[in-house]
C-alpha cells in the first residue's frame, strides 16, 4: 500500500468526524434485524396474556386451540414444567430488613399457578402462520380466579395487603442502609439549616422503534438463537440454564439492534419459551412482540419514591444527606431491578459534593406491576435527580444562587482520588472547571435580563443547573477481542459489546484504523455471535471503556505476530521490520511484503490474534447543564428554549457518536421531565398509558439545539484509553436541569418554595394546576 493510503487512514482514526459505518446499509433497507429474517419451514408463535394484574390460574383449556387449522403447538406452564424448563433468574442477592434472604416469586417462563401482572405469559402457541397462531391463542380457555392487586407500593406494605410471595408477607423483596445513621443524626441537630424534598421518580418505558423479536432454530444438533438483545452471552447461558442444556449448545446470534436503552438486556421470559418451542418442534419459530406486548411486559424503569434531607451550616457546607427511599420492583423482583435501586444509586447520591456523611434507608417492594429493570441511566439518574433537587431547594433556603451553593460543595482536584461516603473512588476529576464552562456557555449572568424580556411577552422564564458525574463500566470491566487478518483486504475483529443503533462499531474500526494505519473500510467488526465472541455485552455506558480499549490491545498484539510471520517471510529478524500502512518492509531496503499477502500465505489463509483489556476500576464522566425554559401561565405548557452543556468524557473517540449520544441522552432526560409516566389503575392494575396515544415521548418541538461541547482535558486513569463512559451521562443530567428550570419559573412566580412540590412528568396541566397552588402529593409514609 502507498503513503496515500496511509494518509487516507489517518482521516478515519479515533477523534475524527467520520460518517458511521453502519448507516449506508440500513439507509438502503439493508438492515438485517431479526424480524426481517425468514427460514424455511418457519413457524409463528404468539402469547396469551393475563388480563388480570392479580389471579390464580385454576385451569387452562388448550384443546379447542390446537384443533384450530394450522397450529401446530399449544404450551402452557405446566407443560414446560413437566418437559423440565426450570424458573428463571437468580435468587435476589440483598437481605429482606429482618436479615432473611430476598424474597420473589419464582419466574417462570410461563405462569404456572398464578399471575401477578397484566400482560404475564400464560400460554403460547406455535402455528404456520401468525394469523393461524392468534386464531388458537384465542380459543384457549383459562379458568382465572381474580385475587385483590396492589399497585402502590405503600398500601402494598401495610397488614392486609395482598401477598405476592410468601416468604414476603409485607411484600418487601429486599432493603438496605447505608452511612452511619448516628454521624448523621449528630450533623442534622447541629446545622444550620436544614432542607428536604420528597420526589418521585415515575415508572417509565424504554420504547425502542424495535421492539423484542426472538427467532430460535435447530441447528446441527444445537439450538440457534437469533434475536434483538443487548448481551447475546446472558441470553445463551440462561436459555440453556433453563433447558438445561450445556452453554455449547446453544448458540445467540443478533444483528442489527433498533434501540435498547437497558430494555434488552438479560434473559425474558419469552426467549426460554421460544427456544423450547423450537428444540420441540425441531423447526424455525418466530416471535415478534407487539407494542402492547412491549409496554405490558417489557422491563420497566425508575419508579422509586424518596424523601430526602439536607443538613448544612451557616455557610452553605453540606454536613449531611439522609434519604429513605422506596421502590416498587413489580410483580417479581429482579436482581438487576433491585439492585439498581439498592446499591447502583447510591453509589452517585453524592455525585460531585464533598459530603461527608450519609443515612440511607432503601427497600425494593413487589406490587402487582411489571417488573423493573434496567433503563437508560439505571439508578443513577434517580440519585442525581434527588441530590439536584435538593441543591436548589438549600439555595432557596439560604437566598443563594444555585451554582454558587454548588460551588461550595464541591470536590476539589486536589483531594483526588477521593472516596465517597459509599466507598466508590473518584479516580479524577476537575469539577468546578466544568462548572465554569457550563455557566458561561449558558450565559448564566444575561439571566435576568432574559426573564424579563419573557415576562414582557407573557411567559415565566426559568433556569436550572444539574451539576453532577455518574458511574460507568458496569463493574464487569474486562473484554476479549478476536482479529482475524484476511486475504481479501479485510482486518476482522470479533467483539462482544453490542451495537443498538449507538454507532458502536463506527468507534471501534476507528480505534483499529489507529492500530493498522489502514481506511476504515478495510476494518469490518463482527458482533452478536457466542460462537465467535462472548462477553458482558453493552450496558452501563461500558462499550468503549472496556471494548475499545480491548480493541488496541487486539490489533497490537495481531500486528506484533504479524510481524514475526513477516520476518520469517522475508528472512529477516522481527526488530528489523517495519510496519506502515498495510505493507511490511525491511528497513533500509526496498523489500516488503503486504499485510493481506502475508495473511494468505499462511496454512489457515489468515493472520490471527487475541487480545483482551482490563480496567483498573469504573469511570466517573461528569458534566454541567443548564437549562433554560419558559411556561404559559395561561395553560401550564413549558418549553426549553435553551440547553447548554459541558461534559468531562476523558479521550473522545468519534466525536459526532458521541454528541449524538449525549444530546440524543439528554431527549430521553427530558422526556421523563415532561412527558413519560406509565400509570396503573389502582383497583384492577391496568396499565392505562399502554400506547403511544397515552405514554407522551418527546417530541422534535418539545425543545431547540443543544449547545454541546466536551472537555477532553481530564483523561480517565482507569483504562489505557482514558476514555469515560457517555451513553447515559446526557439522561443523567437533562432531567434535573429541566425540572430545576421549571421549579425556578414557579417559585418566581409567587409560589416561592411551593414550587419544590411539583412531581413528574412536568405536563402543561400539572403545572397549570401547580400555578393555582394544586400540586400531586408524594404519599411518603
Amino acid at each position: 500500500m502507498s503513503s496515500s493510503n496511509s494518509v487516507e487512514a489517518g482521516r478515519y482514526g479515533s477523534g475524527r468526524e467520520v460518517r458511521r459505518i453502519e448507516d449506508p446499509a440500513l439507509l438502503r433497507g439493508e438492515g438485517r434485524f431479526t424480524d426481517d429474517l425468514v427460514r424455511e419451514g418457519q413457524t409463528h408463535l404468539v402469547f396469551l396474556r393475563s388480563p388480570y394484574a392479580h389471579a390464580r390460574i385454576v385451569g387452562v383449556d388448550t384443546s379447542a386451540a390446537e384443533a384450530v387449522p394450522g397450529v401446530l403447538a399449544v404450551f402452557s406452564g405446566a407443560e414446560l414444567q413437566a418437559a423440565g424448563v426450570t424458573p428463571i433468574g437468580p435468587a435476589v442477592p440483598f437481605p429482606r430488613p429482618d436479615g432473611t434472604p430476598g424474597a420473589s416469586a419464582p419466574r417462570h417462563p410461563l405462569a404456572l399457578d398464578r399471575v401477578r401482572y397484566v400482560g404475564e405469559a400464560v400460554a403460547a402457541v406455535v402455528a404456520e402462520s401468525r394469523e393461524a397462531a392468534l386464531d388458537g391463542a384465542e380459543a384457549i380457555v383459562v379458568d382465572y380466579e381474580e385475587l385483590p392487586a396492589v399497585v402502590n407500593v405503600f398500601d402494598a406494605m401495610k397488614p392486609g395487603a395482598p401477598v405476592l410471595c410468601e416468604a414476603a408477607p409485607d411484600n418487601i423483596s429486599a432493603a438496605m442502609r447505608h452511612g452511619d445513621a448516628a454521624a448523621t443524626e449528630a450533623a442534622f441537630a447541629a446545622a444550620a439549616h436544614t432542607v428536604s424534598v420528597e420526589v418521585d421518580n415515575q415508572r417509565l418505558a424504554a420504547c425502542p422503534i424495535e421492539p423484542r423479536v426472538v427467532l430460535a432454530e435447530p441447528e446441527g444438533g444445537r439450538l440457534a438463537i437469533t434475536l434483538s438483545s443487548q448481551m447475546p452471552t446472558a441470553v445463551r447461558d440462561g436459555v440453556a440454564g433453563a433447558l438445561g442444556l450445556a452453554k455449547e449448545q446453544v448458540r445467540v446470534m443478533v444483528g442489527d439492534v433498533g434501540g435498547g436503552f437497558g430494555m434488552k438486556t438479560g434473559l425474558y421470559p419469552e426467549d426460554v419459551v421460544v427456544a423450547h418451542a423450537a428444540r420441540t418442534l425441531q423447526r424455525p419459530v418466530k416471535w415478534c412482540a407487539q407494542r402492547l406486548e412491549e409496554f405490558t411486559a417489557s422491563v420497566h424503569g425508575r419508579d422509586l419514591i424518596t424523601h430526602a434531607e439536607l443538613a448544612l451550616d451557616a455557610n452553605g457546607k453540606v454536613l449531611a444527606l439522609r434519604a429513605r427511599s422506596v421502590a416498587n420492583v413489580g410483580g417479581y423482583a429482579l436482581t438487576v431491578g433491585v439492585a439498581i435501586q439498592l446499591l447502583i444509586g447510591p453509589w452517585v447520591i453524592t455525585s460531585i459534593y464533598d459530603i461527608p456523611t450519609i443515612a440511607l434507608q432503601l427497600t425494593a417492594v413487589m406490587t402487582n406491576t411489571t417488573p423493573t429493570g434496567a433503563y437508560r441511566g439505571a439508578g443513577r439518574p434517580e440519585a442525581i435527580y434527588i441530590i439536584e433537587r435538593l441543591m436548589d431547594a438549600a439555595a432557596r433556603e439560604l437566598e443563594l444562587d444555585g451554582a454558587e451553593l454548588r460551588r461550595r460543595n464541591m470536590i476539589r482536584p486536589e483531594q483526588m482520588p477521593y472516596k465517597n461516603p459509599m466507598g466508590q473512588v473518584y479516580d479524577v476529576g476537575q469539577f468546578e472547571k466544568m462548572l465554569d464552562q457550563g455557566l458561561a456557555l449558558a450565559d448564566w449572568k444575561g439571566f435576568e435580563a432574559r426573564r424579563a424580556q419573557s415576562k414582557a411577552r407573557g411567559r415565566l422564564r426559568g433556569r436550572g443547573i444539574a451539576s453532577f458525574l455518574e458511574w460507568t463500566g458496569g463493574n464487569v470491566l474486562s473484554e476479549q477481542v478476536t482479529v482475524n487478518v484476511l486475504p481479501e483486504g479485510v482486518v476482522e475483529l470479533s467483539v462482544a459489546v453490542m451495537p443498538m443503533g449507538q454507532g458502536i462499531a463506527t468507534s471501534l474500526a476507528q480505534l483499529a484504523v489507529d492500530v493498522f494505519d489502514l481506511p476504515i473500510e478495510r476494518i469490518r467488526i463482527r458482533h452478536g455471535d457466542t460462537d465467535r465472541a462472548n462477553g458482558f455485552g453493552s450496558a452501563g455506558s461500558r462499550s468503549i471503556f472496556t471494548g475499545g480499549a480491548a480493541v488496541q490491545v487486539a490489533s497490537e498484539n495481531t500486528l506484533a505476530h504479524a510481524k514475526v510471520l513477516a520476518g520469517e517471510a522475508l528472512e529477516a529478524a522481527p526488530r528489523d521490520i517495519e510496519y506502515r500502512a498495510g505493507r511490511f518492509g525491511i528497513a533500509g531496503t526496498d523489500r516488503g511484503i503486504g499485510l493481506f499477502e502475508l495473511a494468505a500465505r499462511q496454512g489457515a489463509a489468515r493472520i490471527t490474534a487475541e487480545g483482551g483489556a482490563s480496567a483498573s476500576a469504573p469511570s466517573w464522566p461528569n458534566a454541567c447543564h443548564v437549562c433554560e425554559v419558559e411556561i404559559d401561565p395561561e395553560t401550564g405548557a413549558v418549553q426549553i428554549v435553551a440547553y447548554a452543556s459541558v461534559n468531562d468524557i476523558g479521550r473522545v473517540v468519534s466525536p459526532a457518536i458521541v454528541r449524538g449520544q449525549i444530546e440524543g441522552g439528554a431527549v430521553q432526560g427530558i422526556g421523563q421531565a415532561l412527558g413519560e409516566v406509565l400509570r396503573y389503575e389502582p383497583g384492577s392494575g391496568q396499565l392505562v398509558s399502554a400506547s403511544f396515544m397515552d405514554y407522551a415521548l418527546p417530541r422534535a418541538d418539545t425543545f431547540i439545539a443543544f449547545e454541546t461541547v466536551f472537555d477532553t482535558s481530564v483523561p480517565c486513569s482507569t483504562n489505557l484509553l482514558g476514555v469515560k463512559g457517555v451513553g447515559e451521562l446526557g439522561t443523567i443530567g437533562a432531567t434535573p436541569a429541566v425540572v430545576n428550570a421549571v421549579v425556578d419559573a414557579l417559585a418566581a412566580s409567587g409560589l416561592g418554595r411551593a414550587a419544590e412540590r411539583v412531581q413528574m412528568p412536568l405536563t402543561a396541566p400539572t403545572v397549570w394546576r401547580a400555578l393555582q397552588g394544586d400540586f400531586d402529593a408524594v404519599a411518603f409514609e
